[in-house]
Protein backbone atom coordinates (compact mmCIF):
# COMPACT_ATOMS: atom_id res chain seq x y z
CA UNK A 1 0.00 0.00 0.00
CA UNK A 2 1.41 3.46 -0.69
CA UNK A 3 0.28 6.69 0.44
CA UNK A 4 -0.01 9.50 -2.23
CA UNK A 5 -2.88 11.25 -0.27
CA UNK A 6 -1.65 11.17 3.77
CA UNK A 7 -2.05 14.18 6.02
CA UNK A 8 -1.33 14.82 10.03
CA UNK A 9 -4.54 13.90 12.36
CA UNK A 10 -7.03 16.55 12.76
CA UNK A 11 -6.89 18.70 9.09
CA UNK A 12 -9.88 19.96 10.23
CA UNK A 13 -10.25 20.69 13.97
CA UNK A 14 -13.56 20.27 16.18
CA UNK A 15 -14.44 24.01 16.32
CA UNK A 16 -17.38 23.39 19.25
CA UNK A 17 -14.32 20.94 21.18
CA UNK A 18 -12.12 23.98 21.27
CA UNK A 19 -14.02 26.54 21.91
CA UNK A 20 -15.32 25.05 24.84
CA UNK A 21 -12.05 23.91 26.07
CA UNK A 22 -10.56 27.94 25.61
CA UNK A 23 -14.16 28.74 27.40
CA UNK A 24 -13.10 26.57 29.98
CA UNK A 25 -9.61 27.91 30.65
CA UNK A 26 -10.39 31.88 30.78
CA UNK A 27 -13.27 31.07 33.38
CA UNK A 28 -10.84 29.28 35.21
CA UNK A 29 -8.02 32.25 34.28
CA UNK A 30 -10.19 34.81 35.04
CA UNK A 31 -11.10 33.34 38.36
CA UNK A 32 -7.75 33.12 40.03
CA UNK A 33 -6.72 36.70 38.69
CA UNK A 34 -9.89 38.91 39.13
CA UNK A 35 -8.78 40.34 42.49
CA UNK A 36 -5.40 41.79 42.85
CA UNK A 37 -4.24 41.90 46.85
CA UNK A 38 -2.82 45.44 47.74
CA UNK A 39 -1.67 46.05 51.53
CA UNK A 40 -4.66 48.52 51.78
CA UNK A 41 -7.55 46.11 51.01
CA UNK A 42 -8.59 44.36 47.42
CA UNK A 43 -9.08 46.91 44.48
CA UNK A 44 -8.55 47.16 41.07
CA UNK A 45 -5.26 48.74 39.74
CA UNK A 46 -4.53 50.17 36.56
CA UNK A 47 -2.83 49.34 34.13
CA UNK A 48 -0.25 51.85 34.48
CA UNK A 49 -0.18 51.61 37.93
CA UNK A 50 1.00 48.00 37.37
CA UNK A 51 3.71 48.61 35.02
CA UNK A 52 4.52 51.67 37.43
CA UNK A 53 4.99 48.78 40.51
CA UNK A 54 6.78 46.15 38.14
CA UNK A 55 9.05 49.38 37.16
CA UNK A 56 9.88 49.95 40.42
CA UNK A 57 10.64 46.87 41.74
CA UNK A 58 13.36 43.97 41.11
CA UNK A 59 11.38 41.37 42.36
CA UNK A 60 8.16 42.45 40.48
CA UNK A 61 10.44 42.88 37.20
CA UNK A 62 11.82 39.49 37.93
CA UNK A 63 8.66 37.42 38.48
CA UNK A 64 7.45 39.41 35.28
CA UNK A 65 10.30 37.72 33.24
CA UNK A 66 10.47 34.48 34.89
CA UNK A 67 6.42 34.33 34.05
CA UNK A 68 6.64 35.47 30.18
CA UNK A 69 9.92 33.07 29.79
CA UNK A 70 7.54 30.16 31.42
CA UNK A 71 4.61 30.54 29.52
CA UNK A 72 7.06 31.02 26.32
CA UNK A 73 8.67 27.65 27.65
CA UNK A 74 4.85 25.96 28.45
CA UNK A 75 3.86 27.03 24.64
CA UNK A 76 6.26 25.81 22.86
CA UNK A 77 6.68 22.21 25.07
CA UNK A 78 3.46 22.12 24.26
CA UNK A 79 2.87 22.40 20.82
CA UNK A 80 5.81 19.99 20.65
CA UNK A 81 4.29 17.96 22.70
CA UNK A 82 0.80 17.97 21.20
CA UNK A 83 2.70 17.23 17.62
CA UNK A 84 4.24 14.65 19.02
CA UNK A 85 0.85 13.08 20.02
CA UNK A 86 -1.17 13.90 17.16
CA UNK A 87 1.74 12.59 14.78
CA UNK A 88 2.11 9.69 17.46
CA UNK A 89 -2.22 8.59 17.56
CA UNK A 90 -2.29 9.38 14.35
CA UNK A 91 0.63 6.80 12.74
CA UNK A 92 -0.89 4.29 14.99
CA UNK A 93 -4.22 4.88 13.65
CA UNK A 94 -3.83 5.15 9.94
CA UNK A 95 -1.51 1.54 10.33
CA UNK A 96 -4.90 0.09 12.03
CA UNK A 97 -6.65 1.80 9.36
CA UNK A 98 -5.17 0.53 6.62
CA UNK A 99 -4.42 -3.25 7.92
CA UNK A 100 -8.59 -3.23 8.89
CA UNK A 101 -8.89 -1.92 5.39
CA UNK A 102 -7.35 -4.31 3.47
CA UNK A 103 -8.87 -7.25 5.13
CA UNK A 104 -12.00 -5.92 4.48
CA UNK A 105 -11.52 -5.45 0.71
CA UNK A 106 -9.58 -8.83 0.47
CA UNK A 107 -13.15 -10.84 1.80
CA UNK A 108 -14.94 -8.43 -0.04
CA UNK A 109 -13.27 -9.41 -3.35
CA UNK A 110 -13.34 -12.95 -2.09
CA UNK A 111 -16.88 -12.22 -1.74
CA UNK A 112 -17.76 -10.75 -5.24
CA UNK A 113 -15.34 -14.29 -6.68
CA UNK A 114 -17.37 -16.51 -5.24
CA UNK A 115 -20.58 -14.80 -6.26
CA UNK A 116 -23.52 -17.16 -8.41
CA UNK A 117 -25.54 -13.87 -8.99
CA UNK A 118 -26.08 -14.09 -12.77
CA UNK A 119 -28.89 -11.05 -13.56
CA UNK A 120 -28.83 -6.85 -12.54
CA UNK A 121 -31.10 -7.47 -9.99
CA UNK A 122 -29.38 -10.70 -8.05
CA UNK A 123 -25.74 -7.87 -8.62
CA UNK A 124 -27.49 -5.11 -7.56
CA UNK A 125 -28.88 -7.02 -3.67
CA UNK A 126 -25.58 -8.66 -3.86
CA UNK A 127 -23.04 -5.40 -3.47
CA UNK A 128 -25.87 -3.88 -1.36
CA UNK A 129 -25.53 -6.54 1.00
CA UNK A 130 -21.84 -6.59 0.66
CA UNK A 131 -21.87 -3.08 1.40
CA UNK A 132 -24.32 -3.18 4.57
CA UNK A 133 -21.95 -6.26 5.81
CA UNK A 134 -18.89 -4.34 5.39
CA UNK A 135 -19.91 -1.46 7.49
CA UNK A 136 -21.28 -3.15 10.52
CA UNK A 137 -18.42 -5.46 10.37
CA UNK A 138 -15.88 -2.77 10.24
CA UNK A 139 -17.93 -0.49 12.98
CA UNK A 140 -15.88 -1.56 15.66
CA UNK A 141 -12.98 -0.10 14.12
CA UNK A 142 -14.77 3.16 13.39
CA UNK A 143 -15.88 3.04 10.00
CA UNK A 144 -18.85 4.96 9.14
CA UNK A 145 -19.64 4.72 5.60
CA UNK A 146 -19.14 2.09 2.86
CA UNK A 147 -19.61 3.49 -1.38
CA UNK A 148 -19.29 1.25 -4.00
CA UNK A 149 -18.60 3.47 -7.29
CA UNK A 150 -18.39 3.00 -10.71
CA UNK A 151 -14.39 2.98 -11.78
CA UNK A 152 -13.87 6.07 -14.30
CA UNK A 153 -12.66 3.71 -16.85
CA UNK A 154 -15.89 1.49 -16.59
CA UNK A 155 -16.64 -0.26 -20.54
CA UNK A 156 -19.04 -2.90 -19.14
CA UNK A 157 -22.55 -2.93 -20.73
CA UNK A 158 -23.84 -4.18 -17.85
CA UNK A 159 -24.32 -1.55 -15.29
CA UNK A 160 -25.78 -1.18 -11.59
CA UNK A 161 -26.55 1.60 -9.39
CA UNK A 162 -23.51 2.59 -7.19
CA UNK A 163 -23.63 2.16 -3.45
CA UNK A 164 -23.40 6.27 -2.42
CA UNK A 165 -23.65 7.78 1.15
CA UNK A 166 -24.88 10.99 0.17
CA UNK A 167 -23.12 12.40 3.48
CA UNK A 168 -19.59 11.81 2.89
CA UNK A 169 -19.28 11.15 -0.72
CA UNK A 170 -18.37 14.91 -1.20
CA UNK A 171 -15.16 13.91 0.59
CA UNK A 172 -13.62 11.87 -2.44
CA UNK A 173 -12.08 14.01 -5.01
CA UNK A 174 -11.26 13.52 -8.35
CA UNK A 175 -7.45 12.69 -7.39
CA UNK A 176 -8.43 10.28 -4.74
CA UNK A 177 -10.29 8.22 -7.70
CA UNK A 178 -7.50 8.83 -9.67
CA UNK A 179 -5.31 7.34 -7.73
CA UNK A 180 -7.04 4.32 -7.16
CA UNK A 181 -7.94 3.67 -10.58
CA UNK A 182 -3.86 4.03 -11.40
CA UNK A 183 -3.04 1.59 -8.68
CA UNK A 184 -3.52 -1.98 -8.08
CA UNK A 185 -2.80 -1.24 -3.82
CA UNK A 186 -5.21 0.44 -1.61
CA UNK A 187 -4.96 4.44 -1.44
CA UNK A 188 -5.89 6.22 1.62
CA UNK A 189 -6.65 10.26 2.53
CA UNK A 190 -7.15 12.40 5.68
CA UNK A 191 -10.68 13.82 4.84
CA UNK A 192 -13.44 15.65 7.58
CA UNK A 193 -17.08 14.42 7.60
CA UNK A 194 -19.80 16.03 8.93
CA UNK A 195 -21.17 14.92 12.20
CA UNK A 196 -23.98 12.91 12.48
CA UNK A 197 -25.45 15.37 15.26
CA UNK A 198 -24.92 18.52 13.51
CA UNK A 199 -23.77 18.37 9.91
CA UNK A 200 -21.79 22.00 10.70
CA UNK A 201 -19.41 20.59 12.02
CA UNK A 202 -16.69 18.76 10.70
CA UNK A 203 -15.04 15.32 12.12
CA UNK A 204 -11.76 14.23 11.07
CA UNK A 205 -11.39 11.19 9.17
CA UNK A 206 -9.32 8.85 6.88
CA UNK A 207 -10.27 7.75 3.40
CA UNK A 208 -9.52 4.37 2.29
CA UNK A 209 -10.26 2.92 -1.02
CA UNK A 210 -8.78 0.33 -3.67
CA UNK A 211 -10.31 -1.15 -6.83
CA UNK A 212 -12.69 -4.54 -6.64
CA UNK A 213 -14.18 -6.59 -9.69
CA UNK A 214 -17.71 -7.17 -9.48
CA UNK A 215 -19.09 -9.80 -11.53
CA UNK A 216 -20.74 -9.41 -15.01
CA UNK A 217 -20.64 -5.27 -14.10
CA UNK A 218 -16.83 -4.94 -14.21
CA UNK A 219 -14.28 -2.75 -12.28
CA UNK A 220 -15.80 -0.67 -8.81
CA UNK A 221 -13.87 1.44 -6.38
CA UNK A 222 -14.83 0.48 -3.25
CA UNK A 223 -14.09 2.82 -0.13
CA UNK A 224 -14.37 3.07 3.23
CA UNK A 225 -14.65 6.05 5.80
CA UNK A 226 -13.18 5.70 9.13
CA UNK A 227 -14.28 8.25 12.15
CA UNK A 228 -11.12 9.25 13.84
CA UNK A 229 -13.58 11.48 16.47
CA UNK A 230 -12.90 9.78 19.33
CA UNK A 231 -9.42 9.67 18.90
CA UNK A 232 -9.44 13.75 18.76
CA UNK A 233 -11.64 13.54 21.98
CA UNK A 234 -9.00 11.46 23.68
CA UNK A 235 -6.12 14.14 22.09
CA UNK A 236 -8.78 17.35 23.47
CA UNK A 237 -8.76 15.03 27.11
CA UNK A 238 -5.33 14.54 27.19
CA UNK A 239 -4.52 18.37 26.05
CA UNK A 240 -6.85 19.97 28.55
CA UNK A 241 -5.08 18.23 31.24
CA UNK A 242 -2.22 19.47 30.72
CA UNK A 243 -3.28 22.49 30.26
CA UNK A 244 -4.58 22.87 33.27
CA UNK A 245 -1.83 21.18 34.84
CA UNK A 246 0.51 23.62 33.56
CA UNK A 247 -1.64 26.70 34.76
CA UNK A 248 -0.91 26.15 38.44
CA UNK A 249 2.64 25.81 37.68
CA UNK A 250 2.72 29.14 35.21
CA UNK A 251 0.76 31.13 38.38
CA UNK A 252 3.15 29.37 41.26
CA UNK A 253 6.50 29.67 39.31
CA UNK A 254 6.43 33.75 39.35
CA UNK A 255 4.69 33.95 42.88
CA UNK A 256 7.37 31.93 44.33
CA UNK A 257 9.98 33.93 42.71
CA UNK A 258 8.92 37.08 43.25
CA UNK A 259 8.70 35.85 46.76
CA UNK A 260 12.34 34.30 47.01
CA UNK A 261 13.65 37.00 45.09
CA UNK A 262 11.91 39.70 47.80
CA UNK A 263 13.25 38.31 50.61
CA UNK A 264 16.73 37.77 49.08
CA UNK A 265 16.69 41.71 48.46
CA UNK A 266 15.67 42.81 51.85
CA UNK A 267 19.07 43.89 53.19
CA UNK A 268 19.50 45.79 49.55
CA UNK A 269 16.40 47.71 49.99
CA UNK A 270 17.11 48.54 53.70
CA UNK A 271 20.65 49.63 52.37
CA UNK A 272 19.22 51.99 49.78
CA UNK A 273 16.57 53.04 52.87
CA UNK A 274 19.69 53.61 54.76
CA UNK A 275 21.33 55.45 51.44
CA UNK A 276 18.29 57.42 51.44
CA UNK A 277 18.68 58.57 54.98
CA UNK A 278 22.30 59.29 54.90
CA UNK A 279 21.62 61.68 51.61
CA UNK A 280 19.27 63.72 54.11
CA UNK A 281 21.93 64.12 56.36
CA UNK A 282 21.55 61.61 58.85
CA UNK A 283 25.07 60.59 59.20
CA UNK A 284 24.35 58.54 62.36
CA UNK A 285 22.14 56.14 60.08
CA UNK A 286 24.07 52.07 59.93
CA UNK A 287 22.84 48.78 58.70
CA UNK A 288 21.50 46.47 60.99
CA UNK A 289 23.68 43.87 62.26
CA UNK A 290 21.61 41.02 61.21
CA UNK A 291 22.35 42.01 57.70
CA UNK A 292 25.74 41.99 57.86
CA UNK A 293 26.35 38.52 59.39
CA UNK A 294 28.49 36.35 57.04
CA UNK A 295 30.18 36.08 54.19
CA UNK A 296 27.94 36.74 51.00
CA UNK A 297 27.05 39.37 48.91
CA UNK A 298 24.22 40.68 50.67
CA UNK A 299 26.35 40.71 54.24
CA UNK A 300 29.63 42.34 52.52
CA UNK A 301 27.22 45.48 51.03
CA UNK A 302 25.86 45.89 54.59
CA UNK A 303 28.99 45.87 56.17
CA UNK A 304 30.33 48.32 52.98
CA UNK A 305 27.91 50.79 53.46
CA UNK A 306 28.77 50.93 57.02
CA UNK A 307 32.37 51.51 56.84
CA UNK A 308 31.46 53.88 53.58
CA UNK A 309 28.77 55.94 56.46
CA UNK A 310 31.24 55.93 59.06
CA UNK A 311 34.40 57.09 57.43
CA UNK A 312 32.04 59.82 55.61
CA UNK A 313 30.94 60.96 59.18
CA UNK A 314 34.77 61.45 59.95
CA UNK A 315 35.27 63.35 57.04
CA UNK A 316 32.34 65.56 57.01
CA UNK A 317 33.25 66.37 60.52
CA UNK A 318 36.86 67.28 59.97
CA UNK A 319 35.65 69.43 57.39
CA UNK A 320 32.74 71.23 59.27
CA UNK A 321 35.40 71.35 61.79
CA UNK A 322 37.63 72.92 59.40
CA UNK A 323 34.90 75.30 58.10
CA UNK A 324 34.17 76.50 62.12
CA UNK A 325 37.84 77.36 62.11
CA UNK A 326 37.89 79.05 59.10
CA UNK A 327 35.00 81.06 59.59
CA UNK A 328 36.20 82.06 63.06
CA UNK A 329 39.48 83.34 61.64
CA UNK A 330 38.15 85.24 59.32
CA UNK A 331 35.91 87.23 61.97
CA UNK A 332 38.59 87.16 64.24
CA UNK A 333 41.00 88.92 61.95
CA UNK A 334 38.53 91.41 60.51
CA UNK A 335 37.19 91.95 63.92
CA UNK A 336 40.81 92.20 65.16
CA UNK A 337 42.03 94.38 61.92
CA UNK A 338 39.21 97.07 63.08
CA UNK A 339 41.08 98.72 66.09
CA UNK A 340 44.41 98.84 63.92
CA UNK A 341 42.43 100.64 61.22
CA UNK A 342 40.74 103.04 62.95
CA UNK A 343 43.83 104.44 64.27
CA UNK A 344 44.96 104.24 60.48
CA UNK A 345 41.88 106.14 59.44
CA UNK A 346 42.01 108.97 61.66
CA UNK A 347 45.54 109.75 60.82
CA UNK A 348 44.85 109.20 57.27
CA UNK A 349 41.97 111.53 57.90
CA UNK A 350 44.61 114.78 59.52
CA UNK A 351 46.36 113.89 56.78
CA UNK A 352 44.05 114.08 53.92
CA UNK A 353 42.84 117.28 55.74
CA UNK A 354 46.17 118.82 54.92
CA UNK A 355 47.14 117.54 51.80
CA UNK A 356 46.69 121.04 49.92
CA UNK A 357 49.81 122.30 52.25
CA UNK A 358 52.04 119.49 50.90
CA UNK A 359 54.44 119.60 48.02
CA UNK A 360 53.03 117.88 44.97
CA UNK A 361 54.78 113.88 45.50
CA UNK A 362 53.72 113.85 48.96
CA UNK A 363 49.98 115.31 48.05
CA UNK A 364 49.79 112.58 45.88
CA UNK A 365 50.59 109.68 48.24
CA UNK A 366 48.02 111.32 50.94
CA UNK A 367 45.42 110.64 48.19
CA UNK A 368 46.35 106.95 47.12
CA UNK A 369 46.72 106.53 51.08
CA UNK A 370 43.19 107.76 51.61
CA UNK A 371 41.37 105.53 48.81
CA UNK A 372 43.61 102.59 49.88
CA UNK A 373 42.58 103.20 52.98
CA UNK A 374 38.68 103.22 51.96
CA UNK A 375 38.95 100.19 50.05
CA UNK A 376 40.62 98.44 53.04
CA UNK A 377 37.91 99.63 55.62
CA UNK A 378 35.61 98.22 52.75
CA UNK A 379 37.00 95.01 52.19
CA UNK A 380 36.74 94.85 55.96
CA UNK A 381 32.78 95.71 55.83
CA UNK A 382 32.23 92.85 53.40
CA UNK A 383 34.51 90.33 54.78
CA UNK A 384 32.70 90.19 58.22
CA UNK A 385 29.10 90.28 55.91
CA UNK A 386 30.14 87.39 54.08
CA UNK A 387 31.42 85.77 57.45
CA UNK A 388 27.71 86.11 59.51
CA UNK A 389 25.99 84.64 56.34
CA UNK A 390 28.51 81.77 56.53
CA UNK A 391 28.00 81.44 60.09
CA UNK A 392 24.23 82.00 59.48
CA UNK A 393 24.01 84.51 62.32
CA UNK A 394 22.57 87.20 59.89
CA UNK A 395 18.97 88.53 60.52
CA UNK A 396 16.40 89.95 57.73
CA UNK A 397 14.21 93.04 59.25
CA UNK A 398 11.82 92.72 56.49
CA UNK A 399 8.98 95.45 55.46
CA UNK A 400 6.49 96.39 53.06
CA UNK A 401 8.82 98.36 50.03
CA UNK A 402 8.52 100.12 47.11
CA UNK A 403 11.27 99.28 45.29
CA UNK A 404 10.25 101.90 42.69
CA UNK A 405 11.32 104.40 44.98
CA UNK A 406 14.37 102.49 46.31
CA UNK A 407 15.79 101.85 42.62
CA UNK A 408 15.48 105.41 41.84
CA UNK A 409 17.25 106.09 45.60
CA UNK A 410 20.07 103.74 43.86
CA UNK A 411 20.17 105.79 40.50
CA UNK A 412 20.80 109.00 41.82
CA UNK A 413 23.36 107.75 44.79
CA UNK A 414 25.63 106.27 41.88
CA UNK A 415 24.33 109.17 39.32
CA UNK A 416 28.37 110.80 39.75
CA UNK A 417 29.68 107.53 39.09
CA UNK A 418 28.01 106.87 36.02
CA UNK A 419 28.53 110.57 34.44
CA UNK A 420 31.99 109.78 35.53
CA UNK A 421 32.03 106.76 32.88
CA UNK A 422 30.21 108.30 30.39
CA UNK A 423 27.08 105.50 30.40
CA UNK A 424 23.21 106.80 30.36
CA UNK A 425 21.26 104.85 32.93
CA UNK A 426 17.49 104.13 31.65
CA UNK A 427 15.17 103.27 34.18
CA UNK A 428 11.58 101.44 33.21
CA UNK A 429 9.25 101.12 36.46
CA UNK A 430 5.63 100.54 35.79
CA UNK A 431 3.03 102.97 36.90
CA UNK A 432 1.71 100.60 39.72
CA UNK A 433 3.48 99.83 43.06
CA UNK A 434 6.13 96.77 43.04
CA UNK A 435 6.32 96.42 46.51
CA UNK A 436 7.45 93.58 48.63
CA UNK A 437 8.85 92.71 51.87
CA UNK A 438 12.47 93.17 52.05
CA UNK A 439 15.10 94.17 54.55
CA UNK A 440 15.51 97.44 52.66
CA UNK A 441 19.24 98.00 53.73
CA UNK A 442 20.07 94.23 52.15
CA UNK A 443 18.27 94.65 49.26
CA UNK A 444 19.50 98.52 48.37
CA UNK A 445 23.01 96.96 48.31
CA UNK A 446 22.53 94.40 46.44
CA UNK A 447 20.73 96.67 43.45
CA UNK A 448 24.00 99.05 44.40
CA UNK A 449 26.62 95.98 43.71
CA UNK A 450 24.39 95.31 40.47
CA UNK A 451 24.22 98.90 39.02
CA UNK A 452 28.22 99.76 39.73
CA UNK A 453 29.08 96.67 37.89
CA UNK A 454 27.09 97.12 35.20
CA UNK A 455 28.54 100.77 34.77
CA UNK A 456 32.24 99.04 35.25
CA UNK A 457 31.57 96.78 31.91
CA UNK A 458 29.34 99.31 29.71
CA UNK A 459 31.82 100.74 27.80
CA UNK A 460 30.34 104.37 28.49
CA UNK A 461 26.86 102.18 26.61
CA UNK A 462 23.36 102.88 28.19
CA UNK A 463 22.48 100.85 31.33
CA UNK A 464 19.03 99.64 31.20
CA UNK A 465 17.28 99.04 34.83
CA UNK A 466 13.99 97.53 34.40
CA UNK A 467 10.97 96.64 37.26
CA UNK A 468 8.04 94.33 37.37
CA UNK A 469 5.90 92.56 39.80
CA UNK A 470 3.12 89.84 39.28
CA UNK A 471 1.25 88.70 42.28
CA UNK A 472 3.56 86.34 43.71
CA UNK A 473 7.17 88.52 43.04
CA UNK A 474 8.62 91.34 42.09
CA UNK A 475 12.13 91.30 39.20
CA UNK A 476 14.74 93.96 38.84
CA UNK A 477 16.87 93.47 35.97
CA UNK A 478 20.02 95.37 35.43
CA UNK A 479 20.89 95.12 31.71
CA UNK A 480 24.04 96.77 29.79
CA UNK A 481 25.66 96.38 26.46
CA UNK A 482 29.03 96.36 27.05
CA UNK A 483 31.42 93.64 27.03
CA UNK A 484 29.59 90.94 27.88
CA UNK A 485 29.74 87.51 29.31
CA UNK A 486 31.00 84.69 28.00
CA UNK A 487 29.39 81.26 29.38
CA UNK A 488 32.36 80.18 32.05
CA UNK A 489 32.04 83.38 33.31
CA UNK A 490 28.52 83.33 33.90
CA UNK A 491 29.38 79.93 35.62
CA UNK A 492 31.23 81.59 38.52
CA UNK A 493 30.05 84.98 38.38
CA UNK A 494 28.84 84.96 41.67
CA UNK A 495 32.20 83.12 43.20
CA UNK A 496 34.24 84.88 45.95
CA UNK A 497 37.04 86.97 44.83
CA UNK A 498 35.99 85.95 40.99
CA UNK A 499 37.43 88.36 38.29
CA UNK A 500 36.29 87.48 34.50
CA UNK A 501 39.35 89.32 33.45
CA UNK A 502 41.65 89.21 35.92
CA UNK A 503 44.11 92.61 33.86
CA UNK A 504 41.02 94.87 34.19
CA UNK A 505 41.55 97.61 36.41
CA UNK A 506 38.71 98.60 38.89
CA UNK A 507 37.39 101.68 38.39
CA UNK A 508 35.71 101.58 41.86
CA UNK A 509 38.43 99.52 43.92
CA UNK A 510 35.89 96.38 44.40
CA UNK A 511 36.50 93.92 46.75
CA UNK A 512 35.65 90.80 44.65
CA UNK A 513 32.91 89.98 47.23
CA UNK A 514 30.36 92.06 46.30
CA UNK A 515 28.44 90.00 43.47
CA UNK A 516 28.89 86.80 46.28
CA UNK A 517 27.09 88.47 49.16
CA UNK A 518 24.41 90.04 47.16
CA UNK A 519 23.65 86.17 46.44
CA UNK A 520 23.18 85.70 49.92
CA UNK A 521 21.34 88.53 50.86
CA UNK A 522 18.71 87.77 47.92
CA UNK A 523 18.65 83.86 49.30
CA UNK A 524 18.23 85.59 52.70
CA UNK A 525 14.85 86.86 51.09
CA UNK A 526 13.92 83.47 49.53
CA UNK A 527 15.09 84.60 46.10
CA UNK A 528 16.72 84.31 42.98
CA UNK A 529 19.58 85.80 41.83
CA UNK A 530 20.73 85.25 37.99
CA UNK A 531 22.93 86.13 35.52
CA UNK A 532 23.59 86.07 31.46
CA UNK A 533 25.54 87.67 29.00
CA UNK A 534 27.07 87.21 25.32
CA UNK A 535 30.47 87.95 24.61
CA UNK A 536 30.23 91.91 22.59
CA UNK A 537 26.27 91.70 23.64
CA UNK A 538 26.59 92.70 27.07
CA UNK A 539 25.22 91.35 30.51
CA UNK A 540 21.91 90.97 32.55
CA UNK A 541 21.52 90.56 36.43
CA UNK A 542 17.92 89.64 37.31
CA UNK A 543 16.87 89.58 40.77
CA UNK A 544 13.37 88.05 41.59
CA UNK A 545 12.08 88.85 45.16
CA UNK A 546 8.56 87.18 46.62
CA UNK A 547 5.94 89.96 47.59
CA UNK A 548 5.85 88.07 51.41
CA UNK A 549 8.69 86.39 53.09
CA UNK A 550 8.36 83.02 53.48
CA UNK A 551 5.66 82.19 50.00
CA UNK A 552 6.95 80.50 46.77
CA UNK A 553 7.83 82.41 43.96
CA UNK A 554 5.39 81.02 40.56
CA UNK A 555 6.40 82.75 37.89
CA UNK A 556 8.87 85.26 37.26
CA UNK A 557 7.68 88.84 35.89
CA UNK A 558 10.79 89.31 33.68
CA UNK A 559 12.76 87.47 31.42
CA UNK A 560 16.40 87.47 32.16
CA UNK A 561 18.10 88.51 28.71
CA UNK A 562 15.00 90.29 27.64
CA UNK A 563 15.06 92.49 24.37
CA UNK A 564 15.81 95.75 24.51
Amino acid sequence: MTDNAGGPLLPHPLPEHRLALLERITLALRAITRPVRQWSGWKRISQWEALQAIRNSASLRAASYLAAVSMVLILVAGTIVAGQLRSSVFESRRSAILSDAALRFSSAQSVFDQSTASTPDQIQESTRQLATSLRVSAAGTGAVSVLLLRSPAQSQTLRINEIVDPSVQGVIGNDMRQAVAESSDPQWQSVSIPSAQDSSVRLPAILVGTKVQVPRAGTHQLYIVYSLQGDQERINTVMGILIFAGIPFLLLIPVITFMLIYHILGPVRRTAAAAGRLADGNLDVRIDASDTRGTDEMANLGRAFNNMAQSLEKKIDEYDELARLQQRFVSDVSHELRTPLTTIRMAEEMIWDQRQSFDPVTNRSAELLHEQVERFDSMLADLLEISRHDAQSVDLVAESVDLRSLVARVVQANSELAQRLGVEVIVESPHYRCSAEIDDRRIERVIRNLLVNAYEHAESKPVVVTLAANDSAVAVRVRDHGVGMSPATVERVFDRFFRADPARARTTGGTGLGLAISLEDVALHGGTLRAWGELGAGSSFMMTLPRKVGIAIEAEPLELWGQE
